[in-house]
């Protein structure tokens, strides 16, 4: 599956001056919910994920996402992988497991987010879940911008004891926020430069443009 294909066949991967949640200015952005806007290749796309966590024998009876990017995502993964569904949202700015969504001690629960960069946003909702004593086994997306390494289709993850999720891009260092102990499954790795704010080489000629959810 082309999954650079399947986003620029739905004008989701997108060019210009973006600014991201992080703060950091990029010229490429992953657009996913115009892909989404499609059920049937949401559809698609899960399942291919869904087959891809199955092949490591993880156990999944929840999965969870953060609001608002991961919705979609993590609904179409969890019915894929026939388990229940849930998200967080961010309340002043601290992400919430409302809504009455409740999970019980022991429960094995996945975190699924469209797109992962550092991953804040999943390590963010996974606490969430652990401070209710639940076990989170996992952690999936759609794409993967790089800064975590994934497990992608026809790869098998790799890593020795001395490696750490770090990659320097322009003198810039971005760590990866998920934990080492857990597998990250994505279906493709996208590899775009990000700039710090205040030597973004864009702001020369644009301002940046926020389009994600993330306030």
């Amino acid at each position: 599956m082309d999954i650079e294909k399947i986003y620029k066949e739905h004008n989701a991967l997108l060019e210009g001056h973006f600014l991201l949640s992080s703060g950091n200015h990029t010229q490429y952005y992953l657009q996913s919910a115009k892909v989404l806007e499609y059920p049937q290749v949401g559809q698609k796309l899960a399942l291919a994920l869904a087959n891809l966590i199955k092949q490591y024998n993880i156990e999944v009876e929840c999965v969870c996402s953060p609001a608002l990017g991961g919705i979609l995502a993590g609904y179409e993964l969890a019915r894929a992988l026939n388990v229940r569904f849930i998200f967080t949202e961010r309340i002043n700015k601290e992400m919430t497991l409302r809504r009455g969504f409740q999970v019980r001690k022991g429960e094995k629960v996945l975190i699924c987010e469209d797109i992962i960069t550092t991953g804040g946003s999943a390590l963010e909702s996974a606490q969430c879940i652990l401070q209710q004593e639940a076990v989170v086994t996992a952690f999936a997306g759609l794409a993967n911008r790089g800064f975590c390494e994934a497990i992608l289709p026809n790869k098998q993850r790799q890593r020795n004891e001395n490696e750490q999720d770090v990659i320097t891009k322009d003198k810039q260092q971005v760590t990866c926020k998920l934990p080492l102990n857990l597998p990250l499954f994505a279906l493709a790795n996208f590899s775009f430069e990000i700039y710090p704010a205040d030597s973004c080489p864009l702001c020369k000629s644009s301002v940046a443009y926020k389009p994600g959810s993330r306030n």
